[in-house]
């Protein structure tokens, strides 16, 4: 989870507070520690140990007692100081105040690891910024603090400021979805895919399946970009998939589709044995049928049969056929210009000329259609 995440940068941002970690700091260390004289180092011992049993006030008078040693070294000073952040964030007790840098990012990390964060949010991130060390790490952390009390709008506010790193995408991306907003969710996605984070690919489907109105073809490619990305879900995702084949008169890559459901263990049963022979002896009807249709194709005063005749090869692999039917149908008109650019755009993908199809997909101007081109632009990009 997120918070969990960030928790581990409040902690490794504690850490990074001292010159010895202060997450290594030890009775032992401060026994070792060269230059330490006993007298100074003996009080510090038991002020670690004071501060492990949860005893706060009793941990710091020991460190004051070391303080009151006279004739400090740099050394001494600089151990009593980690020991003094150790107790402090051990115990939660910030009774000597923070005067400096160091004790406002200690007190900082401290409130968060102790879901203070209301105060994180308020006096430790004005400490922070009074001593010029509120930086962007720092203020992811706030955004998580404001995350974990439920206001998302200030955390989006925060984020908004930090650019586009992966965790800060990650978190708006679970922000927006307590806000409820599928556009900026989805955004957050594509930037993360776009930066080889493919496990958000779940995301850009859940808002392509969330749009009403998409065509029979539209809902085909987000099948197939399922596929592709290895984000099939179950059953019947394999099965709708090769059953929309078949209505788009593409029998032989939804008997591909069909196939790969069973070689993956999904689909199984007479039923689905039945869909498979189908779609199977269709598939070997339309290979035969091919040449013939080639010829049709050309023939007709339209190019719709070209797109048509394109988008089949396509699916068996035909790459560059499939660019020459494409744009020999657009050249002699199409009903949907959209749907050809799309279509021009999976043929040039797959015969691996990425400028190409992503030209291709840039052209589409109809909105519900450039659902589908952003999906696979998103994917040309991607690989």
């Amino acid at each position: 989870m997120i918070s969990k995440s960030l928790r581990g940068i409040a902690v490794a941002l504690l850490i990074g507070t001292s010159a010895v970690p202060l997450a290594m700091l030890s009775t032992a260390s401060v026994a070792e520690a060269a230059g330490v004289r006993p007298q100074v180092g003996k009080p510090l011992q038991e002020a670690i140990a004071l501060a492990n049993a949860g005893k706060g006030s009793a941990a710091m008078e020991k460190v004051h007692e070391a303080e009151r040693v006279p004739g400090l070294t740099a050394a001494e000073k600089q151990v009593i100081s980690q020991t003094e952040q150790f107790v402090a964030v051990k115990t939660g007790d910030f009774s000597g105040g923070v005067t400096n840098a160091t004790t406002a990012k200690a007190k900082f990390a401290s409130d968060y690891n102790r879901r203070k964060y209301h105060d994180v949010v308020t006096t430790d991130q004005d400490y922070l910024k009074k001593y010029g060390v509120l930086d962007a790490q720092s203020q992811l952390i706030v955004a998580q603090a404001y995350t974990e009390m439920g206001d998302y709008k200030s955390a989006l506010h925060v984020l908004d400021g930090l650019g586009n790193g992966d965790t800060v995408l990650s978190q708006k991306l679970y922000i927006a979805g307590k806000l409820g907003d599928t556009n900026a969710q989805r955004d957050a996605a594509e930037q993360l895919v776009l930066k080889g984070q493919a496990k958000y690919w779940p995301y850009l489907f859940i808002a392509a399946d969330n749009t009403s109105g998409l065509t029979d073809p539209q809902r085909f490619d987000v099948y197939r970009l399922r596929l592709l990305t290895g984000n099939m879900r179950n059953a019947d995702d394999y099965s709708n998939a090769a059953q929309l084949g078949m209505v788009l008169q593409l029998p032989q890559e939804a008997a591909a589709i069909e196939q790969k459901g069973f070689d993956a263990k999904v689909l199984s049963g007479a039923r689905q044995q039945r869909l498979l022979d189908l779609v199977k002896a269709q598939a070997t009807q339309q290979a035969a049928q091919l040449p013939a249709l080639a010829k049709q194709a050309e023939a007709a005063k339209t190019g719709d049969a070209l797109v048509h005749l394109g988008n089949v090869y396509s699916g068996i692999g035909r790459a560059d056929d499939a660019v020459a039917a494409i744009e020999a149908g657009i050249k002699k008109g199409v009903k949907d210009p959209d749907d050809a650019q799309i279509r021009l755009g999976i043929a040039y993908m797959d015969a691996k000329k990425k400028p190409q199809a992503l030209k291709a997909f840039a052209a589409v101007k109809d909105t519900k259609a450039k659902v589908d081109a952003r999906l696979w632009s998103i994917y040309v990009r991607s690989h």
